[in-house]
């Protein structure tokens, strides 16, 4: 057995222990709303020099900056672990108001939302150009990253720590047996190239083909039922190894995050990073949807509805196609995958995914929990995706549009949950 195989490995963060955020954002113009290719210069203005990634309160703060592979996007994430979500959502909003305040200057602000409604991903991407820049130019000479797969995507990624291989392989059959459902909670890219896509994830739906040259990077979003990190580095790590070699001859990508899966272990950090979310209006709604997740993925680790075994034995075809009918109709898809029902501790042979989640929130979120209001706003009001729809109308123009996601952009700044009204 070699040292990338053990199985006695031991991590100093145990499971739901501390929590990891990471909330992508759009710059785009303050008034005309383009996408902006200025992060690098947002960066410098914080500390005078070209970085990737920047502590504007040192590196004991919270919360640090940090490049994406598209230009126009900043990444806001946790700078260390966060042993509570409690609070973080103001702690990320201070944030925005902080970078808005830099962008200001530059006649430019943050833009929400998991893809931009018109940008032309062939015409207006611009790579990072600076450290870290072969890796991205590896990856636009395999895939080229001038498509909506790869420049027009913001999303939320969790990170959640696991101590031991025990640990491991009852948290990825729990995000596993979570995973088909975000959209239906999450979605928020309804609107892209100008117009309504008829998907209310588009981006997810982008996401699982950017790379069909090498089909295994991505798999089908689902991931593999493995549960041990041997299975995990020889099986599923060791294909995409395999399959990108050919086009990697300096061997650039062979690493974790090659892994386009809607989550990846990361056993460099300790965590597995869920990557299904897409980024919604405001903090306080990213945070509490996280914390939602965070209590279903609790749950099924402890077995409230069921065993172990029925939550390892879940199909990965059959979520995958659950999967699809989420991405398309989000809280409005119809789940007849009755082990996952059964997993999930719901009654009947089928419910709408809106169904689902409201069962999720009742029997996870008290009523005093600093999250409820929201979710249940969400809940009742529908994903991100149906309210901005809602509120453009059945014939949307591009100056709707612009309504609508300038609208978008206040709630980032302000906070604020979008209620569909503008």
């Amino acid at each position: 057995m070699t040292a990338t195989h053990r199985t006695d490995y031991h991590y100093p963060i145990s499971q739901f222990q501390r929590y990891g955020v990471e909330l992508e954002y759009m710059i785009v113009d303050r008034d005309t709303l383009n996408v902006r290719p200025i992060c690098d210069e947002l960066l410098k203005a914080v500390c005078g020099s070209y970085e990737a990634e920047v502590q504007p309160d040192g590196d004991a703060a919270p919360i640090a900056w940090s490049n994406e592979l598209a230009l126009h996007v900043v990444e806001l994430k946790t700078n260390h672990p966060a042993d509570t979500l409690n609070g973080l959502d103001e702690t990320f909003h201070h944030h925005v108001r902080r970078v808005n305040d830099l962008l200001a200057p530059m006649s430019a602000r943050l833009l929400p939302t998991a893809m931009h409604p018109w940008m032309d991903p062939h015409r207006e991407l611009r790579l990072w150009p600076h450290e870290a820049s072969p890796i991205y130019d590896a990856f636009d000479r395999i895939f080229s990253c001038k498509g909506h797969g790869w420049a027009n995507l913001q999303s939320v990624h969790l990170n959640l720590p696991f101590a031991n291989d025990e640990e491991f392989g009852n948290l990825h059959a729990a995000i596993r047996a979570v995973l088909p459902l975000l959209p239906a909670i999450a979605a928020a890219s309804p609107v892209v190239d100008g117009r309504p896509t008829g998907l209310l994830d588009t981006r997810i739906d982008v996401y699982r083909t950017n790379a069909r040259k090498v089909p295994s990077v991505s798999g089908r979003v689902i991931p593999e039922p493995v549960y041990t990190r041997r299975a995990y580095e020889g099986e599923l790590l060791a294909g995409l190894y395999r399959d990108i070699a050919p086009h990697d001859p300096d061997r650039i990508l062979q690493h974790e995050w090659l892994n386009a899966r809607g989550c990846i272990a990361r056993f460099d950090r300790g965590a597995i990073e869920i990557r299904l979310l897409d980024i919604q209006e405001c903090p306080k709604a990213d945070l509490a949807i996280l914390a939602l997740v965070i209590e279903v993925v609790r749950a099924l680790t402890q077995q409230r509805w069921g065993g172990q075994a029925a939550l390892r034995s879940l199909d990965r075809d059959r979520m995958s196609d659950v999967l699809a009918l989420t991405t398309r109709y989000a809280e409005n898809a119809a789940i007849d995958y009755l082990p996952l029902l059964k997993t999930l501790g719901m009654p009947g042979s089928e419910a709408t995914a809106g169904q689902i989640w409201r069962h999720l929130i009742h029997e996870l979120i008290p009523t005093a929990s600093p999250w409820r209001q929201t979710l249940d706003v969400l809940n009742d009001r529908g994903t991100l995706a149906t309210r901005i729809l809602t509120a453009l109308g059945p014939t949307p123009d591009r100056a709707g549009i612009d309504r609508v996601y300038r609208r978008l952009a206040n709630c980032l700044q302000e906070n604020e949950l979008f209620t569909g009204e503008v």
